[in-house]
């Protein structure tokens, strides 16, 4: 099962969105929460790097559950867009 014990976060302008991290056991896995995506959760983020990494902090909880699509040695990163919230 998929644990998300690291806080850390940050946003990649290159694909524009929130990269975090999952665990399962030793396993890492990146998931990216896009733009439209965090906008769906927080309509009023602003349109900025500290406005989406706000965004994020604040659905964290909603964004872990939601990366639960996660799936044990099937990738190495997953997207989750405004259709997963």
């Amino acid at each position: 099962m998929i644990e998300f014990p690291n806080h850390s976060r940050s946003y990649d302008r290159t694909r524009r969105a929130v990269r975090f991290w999952g665990y399962d056991s030793a396993m890492e896995a990146s998931f990216f929460v896009d733009e439209g995506a965090l906008r769906r959760l927080q309509p009023d983020a602003r349109p900025d790097e500290s406005g989406f990494l706000t965004a994020f902090d604040s659905n964290r909880e909603r964004i872990c559950a939601a990366a639960r699509l996660y799936v044990r040695g099937s990738r190495g990163s997953y997207d989750l867009v405004a259709a997963n919230f």
